[in-house]
């Protein structure tokens, strides 16, 4: 082991900047995990959004978290303070940088990403990107001129970034993504039918209105199917999915939820799945080779959730249902997989094969590389 490597091992420091969504606190959050089992002594700290997701799930996992004073564009006279946002938490994020002194920032986008890696570079510090996405965001496209290292988990991104700079990693995924427990042990966390079929629904972490619409329209199909669902619904369709479970009289076999907490189970318990087309959904999906279904976000930059979508199809590795057609077809195309079991076989062995179980640990070698 050399000098440098062993100094790490006593006093490595690390900033890990972003949020706003599941998809990119989860993916932070397994890297802070890796560089842990690598550095067991690592001091790591998390630079955040106020009001923000990841102030809540960052603690929860383990790690400290300092939020800055930033949001994104809106169409509403808040936007006029996002220029006075992005200077404030420019200021801030160099304030709480020369205070903790790291050896490495690492970026994975969302609101605080920016203005930290901003910080950073004008400190002089070393900084990577995790770019989950086929399409990166305009902020990453700008940080990522002086990055030591970009990590991705698609091709065809030198044409946003120098290409001695790209590293093919694919996406890290939180811990709780391994499939755990037998599947009566699964069931009986979810009060279901471990002899019936069951579907997952995860719209991402705060719902998708698209996907609950488009199961709330045909909700009744469920009566004369065997077919249970786990509906991962979001805080704000919660209660609206409660009330029409209810009056269809599914309550024992349609069990809404906020959140799933214990996704491993899930994923276990899933016979098929209806999930939007993020790279980390995707991701997951790849590693527990689950037949899907995508709903993508039409809304996504550069409408890069269906292009996403669209490989694994053309690769018979998944199924596609365009968020504005989902009322209609959502449910049936859903009845019609759960019935066919060659066709979840084939698209859960092709969609494996876009698996990258070592993502985080790939990554951890680029942020020893970028420090060395």
């Amino acid at each position: 082991m050399n000098q440098s490597i062993q100094a790490m091992k006593q006093n490595l420091k690390v900033v890990i900047s972003g949020g706003g969504t599941g998809g990119h606190i989860f993916p932070a959050i397994a890297i802070a995990d890796a560089l842990k089992r690598r550095f067991p002594e690592a001091d790591i700290l998390f630079i955040g959004a106020k009001g923000r997701m990841e102030m809540e799930r960052v603690p929860k996992a383990g790690y400290p978290i300092e939020g800055l004073w930033i949001s994104g564009m809106t169409k509403d006279i808040k936007s006029l303070l996002l220029p006075l946002k992005l200077t404030s938490s420019i200021n801030h994020a160099i304030a709480i940088l020369k205070r903790f002194k790291p050896d490495v920032v690492i970026g994975v986008g969302g609101f605080a990403s920016g203005p930290t890696l901003m910080g950073a570079n004008y400190l002089g510090i070393p900084t990577v990107i995790q770019e989950q996405n086929s399409y990166p965001g305009k902020t990453n496209r700008n940080v990522g001129k002086k990055a030591k290292a970009i990590c991705v988990a698609y091709d065809h991104l030198d044409q946003w970034f120098p290409a001695e700079k790209i590293h093919f990693t694919g996406n890290p995924l939180r811990a709780n993504i391994t499939l755990n427990g037998t599947r009566e042990e699964a069931a009986a966390f979810f009060h279901l039918d471990p002899t019936q079929p069951v579907a997952l629904l995860v719209g991402g972490s705060q719902g998708a209105l698209g996907i609950n619409k488009g199961i709330s329209a045909q909700l009744k199909a469920f009566c004369d199917s065997d077919l249970q669902l786990i509906w991962q619904t979001g805080k704000t369709y919660i209660d609206q999915a409660n009330k029409e479970v209810k009056a269809l009289g599914l309550e024992d076999r349609v069990k809404p939820t906020v959140f799933i907490e214990r996704m491993d189970l899930a994923y276990g318990l899933a016979d098929v799945v209806i999930s939007r087309a993020g790279a980390m959904s995707i991701s997951e999906l790849a590693l527990v080779q689950r037949p899907v279904i995508f709903v993508p976000l039409p809304t996504a930059a550069e409408d890069h959730q269906t292009k996403n979508a669209q490989q694994l199809v053309d690769a018979e590795a998944a199924l596609m249902v365009r968020n504005a057609d989902a009322e209609q077809e959502l449910v049936p195309a859903l009845m019609r997989l759960a019935s066919d079991k060659a066709l979840q076989t084939k698209l859960s062995e092709n969609i494996g094969k876009f698996a990258r179980p070592n993502a985080a640990d790939d990554i951890v070698d680029q942020i020893i590389k970028a420090i060395s």
